[in-house]
């Protein structure tokens, strides 16, 4: 779902592949109200998100909440060229993690 080239929008700037720009569809931007978090999560699976993130030019947030509302609706948050990038990442940073592990992880003490 995100852009693997640059567009530039009706007035000429130039847009960042990702979510927002990409699939607005020429609407107006939604005003949303964001709030500091501390969540926990996996040491390796932060450093793909970071750096996805940094490939597509965008905030680790931005990220993050286009991927979950992909999969509020059902659908898949990214193409098949990103896919090969997380891939990529996963193997860079040793992510050998997948989706079957997720409900069997245990805090290292």
């Amino acid at each position: 779902m995100y852009a693997e080239r640059e567009d530039r929008v009706p007035d000429g700037r130039n847009c960042v592949p990702w979510y927002i720009c990409t699939m607005s569809d020429g609407a107006q931007p939604i005003e949303v109200e964001r709030v500091q978090t501390g969540v926990r999560i996996e040491k390796r699976l932060l450093k793909v998100l970071k750096g996805l993130a940094e490939l597509k030019d965008m905030s680790l947030g931005d990220l993050l909440e286009g991927i979950v509302l992909h999969s509020f609706e059902g659908k898949a948050p990214f193409s098949q060229a990103t896919l090969g990038q997380i891939d990529q990442l996963r193997e860079l940073y040793g992510l050998t993690l997948r989706a079957k592990d997720s409900h069997q992880l245990k805090e290292r003490r």
